[in-house]
């Protein structure tokens, strides 16, 4: 039907179509995923109601002992012969409340001011106060150490429950010779993944909390700890950030963020369609020595980048090698301005990241040209196909096909492509008319690395990394179900 509905015309026509289709489609879809959102809340909503119900109607129809271990972990499983299982409960939570107790109840408590008490020196003598940074995140732990107890309790009962079940049925419980086999055995799965799961948490997921809270809070360098406090400001970082007539932290914002969009489009496509046509050159019958002219390109991806992007920076100076011998051969009278001029660094970081690019894509379009049916060709020639037909209709439908989920990926990497930038520009030109030390070339990974580093801006950094995360992750929701690779994955033969 999509054949039919584009018969007769022509390309740039197709194109403004398949536009005006997606434009006039795109409110349905945002509506039918606002839809899926709700249903999932529904979900959400009635899972916690049907938790709550049963825990109520455990407890109602549990004996003493499954009601006991609504209060002492492990006292059901202790009480029914399961020695071991109920003292890993009882341990569990004994810790828990020791930990409570001791530690982190006193972090949980000053968790909504982040300290009061500031520090302060009396003679010679520093006395130090609350220090916000690890009351944020020592609460952080904790809460999710209520949340992994608020589970443990939950599962506690839930055995308890099912081996009161059991003995009324008369069938035998668990022996810890059977808990500890099945680690082994059908539970071994587990085993295999608690080290990994808390390593993910511990390295991954507590940190990511802990940034994105951060971006709630006033934490920079003038609300530095232990010397100083600092508070949450709730919103107010990112109505900064995204606030219009703010004469920094707005108007930059807009500016590198299309500047970052700008550049992970050429830098994604450029490469991708230069990269395809260098291995089509290559791959072509008649092209001779076509190791070598791999082996050159394979040469770029093997020199590091931290080296040859420094070099590559050098060369283009104002007193580089480029600039020196243009100038001693008389077709310039002065240096051009290659990392001075904002119109200027962003053209040569693009040309620059073509040499860096091509290498990869002609290597991947290489193996992919390669596994293309020799016959589709023949058969296009047959049928007196020239080579940019056949280019249109074969070879690029089958690379798209087959890259798409490399060329979304590709996107997102370059929107977080930190090593060009940095080593060839450091995000420079610099400029007093950018607020946050950011440069005209800077992409928001680059501009959030400078108010970390440089500036100890850190609220406003963690507002571009979770404003980072939310573009990044709106790009793949509504890329990925267009791509053919997913759209028409059945089609493909």
């Amino acid at each position: 039907m999509a054949d039919l509905e584009y018969l007769g015309l022509t390309r740039p026509q197709k194109a403004l179509r398949r536009l005006a289709a997606f434009l006039t489609g795109l409110p349905g879809r945002l509506g039918r995923g606002l839809l899926g959102l709700l249903r999932a809340l529904g979900r959400l909503a009635r899972g916690a109601w049907h938790e709550l119900r049963d825990l109520a109607l455990t407890f109602m129809e549990g004996d003493w002992k499954t009601r006991t271990s609504f209060f002492i972990m492990g006292f059901g499983s202790i009480a029914r012969g399961q020695v071991m299982r109920g003292l890993l409960f009882l341990l569990f939570q004994a810790v828990f409340l020791l930990y409570m107790l001791f530690f982190g109840g006193a972090y949980l408590a000053k968790w909504g001011t982040l300290g009061d008490v500031e520090t302060t020196r009396q003679g010679r003598v520093t006395v130090y106060g609350d220090n916000s940074f690890l009351i944020l995140l020592y609460g952080v732990l904790t809460l999710f150490f209520v949340l992994a107890f608020l589970y443990t309790w939950r599962v506690n009962v839930r055995q308890n429950r099912i081996s009161q079940r059991l003995q009324q049925a008369g069938k035998p419980l668990k022996t810890a010779r059977e808990d500890v086999a099945a680690l082994a055995d059908s539970q071994f799965h587990k085993t295999l993944l608690a080290l990994p799961t808390l390593g993910i948490f511990l390295f991954t997921i507590v940190p990511i909390v802990f940034m994105v809270l951060v971006a709630f809070t006033n934490y920079d360098y003038n609300h530095q700890p232990p010397g100083k406090l600092f508070t949450w400001v709730g919103l107010s970082n990112f109505r900064t950030m995204l606030s219009a007539g703010s004469a920094n932290y707005g108007s930059t914002f807009s500016q590198v963020l299309l500047w970052t969009l700008i550049w992970a489009f050429f830098a994604t496509f450029l490469n991708y369609f230069l990269g395809m046509m260098v291995a089509i050159m290559i791959n072509k019958k008649g092209i001779r020595l076509k190791k070598l002219w791999r082996t050159i390109l394979v040469m770029t991806i093997a020199i590091p980048q931290f080296v040859s992007l420094l070099y590559v920076s050098k060369m283009f100076a104002a007193d580089g090698l480029i600039n020196s011998y243009l100038m001693k051969w008389g077709w310039i009278s002065e240096a051009l301005p290659f990392w001075t001029n904002p119109t200027w660094a962003r053209v040569t970081i693009i040309v620059i990241n073509i040499w860096i690019g091509i290498p990869y894509l002609m290597l991947i379009a290489t193996g992919i040209l390669m596994n293309i049916p020799a016959d589709l060709y023949e058969s296009a020639r047959i049928d007196g196909a020239n080579a940019v037909q056949m280019y249109g209709k074969i070879t690029l439908p089958y690379m798209l096909f087959v890259t798409g989920p490399y060329l979304l990926t590709s996107f997102i990497g370059n929107i977080n492509n930190f090593n060009v930038i940095f080593l060839l520009s450091g995000g420079g030109p610099m400029s007093m008319e950018l607020g946050g030390n950011a440069g005209y070339t800077d992409l928001l990974i680059t501009w959030l690395y400078k108010m970390t580093v440089n500036n100890t801006d850190y609220k406003m950094a963690a507002v571009i990394g979770i404003i980072v995360f939310v573009v990044t992750a709106l790009i793949n929701v509504v890329v990925y179900n267009m791509i053919p690779s997913v759209k028409h994955e059945e089609d493909f033969q």
